[in-house]
């Protein structure tokens, strides 16, 4: 019985140490993830600003879709047939304002408020949206799965 408490005891702190390593181990996982996707984000705003559609067509997942701030819901194929036409040039998109990315697994979701301007489906456009990207993480990195827009009330 005497020796059953020393072993019970190193077990736990061996068993303690290896949980408290891999906490760590996921935390800077976790911090890598959120580097990859911000870069992420860059790539896909400088791509929509030079209308780039080779990278676009990279950047979006085949089943990507995007909900504007009208409400509507547009698919991959609909917004490069929007960039390639030239019903949509956007000359300029800030969207480091209070940007967010929280990961969960191979799945990222980024928030941010983002100031845009530019033509949109053959409108002017431009002020400031709440955002929202919901990124996955594939054999080729990180794909924007779907993205949404909300207008902001002018101050």
């Amino acid at each position: 019985m005497k020796r059953i408490i020393p072993h019970t005891v190193i077990n736990i702190a061996l068993l303690s140490f290896a949980f408290g390593q891999s906490a760590i181990a996921q935390e800077s996982g976790s911090s890598t993830s959120e580097q990859e996707v911000r870069q992420a984000i860059e790539k896909y705003r400088t791509a929509l600003l030079r209308r780039d559609i080779p990278a676009l067509e990279q950047i979006w997942t085949d089943d990507y879709f995007f909900v504007n701030a009208s409400g509507e819901m547009l698919s991959k194929a609909q917004r490069l047939a929007n960039l390639k036409s030239g019903a949509t040039t956007l000359g300029s998109i800030n969207e480091e304002e209070d940007l967010k990315v929280r990961i969960h697994q191979n799945t990222a979701v980024a928030t941010s408020r983002v100031t845009i301007k530019g033509q949109y489906s053959g409108q002017p456009t431009g002020g400031q949206y709440r955002s929202i990207h919901i990124w996955v993480k594939g054999l080729t990195g990180w794909q924007l799965v779907a993205n949404q827009l909300t207008a902001l009330a002018a101050k």
